[in-house]
């Protein structure tokens, strides 16, 4: 778990790294061994999203498994040929995509609301550019505080919610599929996001 955790923590580590070499105005050396750091920094943090997410599809099997066993779900009646069982699959599939979909929504929203404040400070800041005007960083973090804390409230709601509204509209069986459905779903997806966005910064 140790091990884990560094490797994970290694990549952040690095990328600020990189940013403060650059805001500081260091040589274009200094910035060679940083994105060097950071290409490293992104596969391990790989490795250690593997770990997170292996862990994670552990630990949800056996809330699977308990929420079968409380719920009196024979093996009988959970064939996917059950009407109820395969409705729940498909819904179950469906979420870590509509969850993903709705996070990278927001984080579009965020980028553009920070893209306008930094345009309206060059437009209201005439000496930004020449650096005789310091510019306003609490506005930019304001901006990404608030986005990160709002725009997560739907997403959370969607996670929360349906398993509450599957349970109580169409029963246990059907949402035994929707959470089988999630597992299989999500775990498929996050190992293949995990991969696609190292690939995609070391690329950058």
């Amino acid at each position: 778990m140790s091990i884990g955790l560094a490797i994970d923590a290694y990549g952040p580590i690095s990328d600020n790294a990189g940013g403060i070499a650059e805001m500081a105005g260091l040589g274009e050396d200094v910035r060679e061994r940083t994105d060097a750091l950071d290409s490293a920094g992104n596969t391990t943090a790989a490795i250690g999203k593997g770990f997170a997410i292996g862990s994670a599809a552990l630990v949800s099997l056996a809330l699977f498994g308990a929420y079968v066993t409380r719920a009196g779900i024979a093996l009988e009646d959970a064939s996917i040929l059950d009407a109820h069982i395969f409705f729940g699959l498909l819904i179950g599939a469906m979420l870590p995509y509509w969850f993903s979909a709705m996070t990278m929504k927001s984080v579009g929203k965020a980028a553009l609301a920070m893209v306008e404040e930094v345009r309206r400070q060059f437009a209201t800041m005439p000496g930004l550019m020449d650096g005789s005007v310091r510019p306003d960083y609490k506005r930019c973090v304001e901006i990404s505080t608030k986005a990160s804390l709002s725009e997560m409230i739907p997403p959370g709601v969607l996670v929360m919610g349906t398993p509450v509204v599957v349970g109580v509209l169409f029963g246990v069986r059907c949402l035994a599929g929707v959470l089988a459905g999630a597992l299989v779903s999500g775990v498929q997806m996050a190992v293949s996001m995990s991969n696609t966005g190292g690939a995609w910064d070391n690329a950058k």
